[in-house]
């Protein structure tokens, strides 16, 4: 077969590089701090888009968004949310892991999703939780591993996104399907409990402000990507 040269060639080598990069990345920390990835590979383009579903599917259409991604890791999730970005938007990548941070840093500058999103976006070395609350956000994006937290942790994280969601605002997170299953038969019982706080957790919030979840199978492991809308003002 003849040796082609079309214009996404290049590109797509190089898309494929740095995926290959990214996971290389991912792999390697995962394997050392499993318990704040919750993975061993990063999250796919199918899981980004989405997640990236209230960036897209905005109330009106014109009106900028402040968007804040909690726990961006290599920035596979990131990518979904600058393609779906429009210009006035603004974005706070927040990654408590150093080395995913200079990462994601590293892709403002290098990776052409992202790039076109670099002069409006900012990369946050820290905990969500040290944020602070003097900014509010329209559209909140976490992709912190819920199931490997405490559920006091997770409490803790949720009040957080809330205060600083505007109300009408919408949070989405995503988690893995299957795992309590799989914990009930491989993890020690005290893991197994912590986890099912967890999950009884994070299913009272989705039942309380719930909009919306759908089952994400092009992903390893397949998701559930749930989105929350805060209250509005009365």
């Amino acid at each position: 077969m003849s040796e082609t040269h079309s214009p996404a060639g290049p590109l797509s080598s190089l898309r494929l590089d740095e995926r290959l990069r990214d996971t290389r990345l991912f792999f390697s920390q995962a394997l050392r701090t499993f318990h704040a990835t919750g993975s061993i590979l990063p999250s796919s383009g199918a899981l980004a888009r989405a997640m990236a579903e209230y960036v897209r599917r905005r109330p009106e259409p014109d009106r900028p968004l402040r968007i804040l991604e909690a726990g961006a890791g290599t920035g596979a999730i990131s990518r979904g949310i600058a393609a779906s970005m429009q210009p006035g938007d603004t974005l706070d990548l927040v990654e408590a892991n150093p080395e995913f941070a200079a990462h994601v840093e590293g892709l403002l500058k290098t990776d052409p999703v992202m790039t076109r999103v670099a002069d409006a976006s900012r990369v946050h070395a820290k905990l969500v939780n040290d944020m602070g609350t003097d900014r509010s956000y329209d559209v909140i994006v976490s992709g912190l591993p819920f199931a490997n937290f405490t559920a006091d942790a997770v409490r803790e994280i949720l009040d957080y996104y809330f205060e600083v969601l505007e109300p009408g605002g919408t949070m989405s997170f995503y988690g893995y399907l299957y795992t309590k299953e799989v914990k009930a038969v491989i993890a020690r019982r005290e893991d197994y409990l912590r986890q099912a706080r967890t999950s009884w957790l994070v299913q009272e919030w989705i039942d309380r402000y719930g909009i919306g979840s759908e089952k994400v199978f092009a992903n390893v492991p397949p998701a559930w990507v749930h989105h929350l809308r805060k209250p509005e003002k009365d």
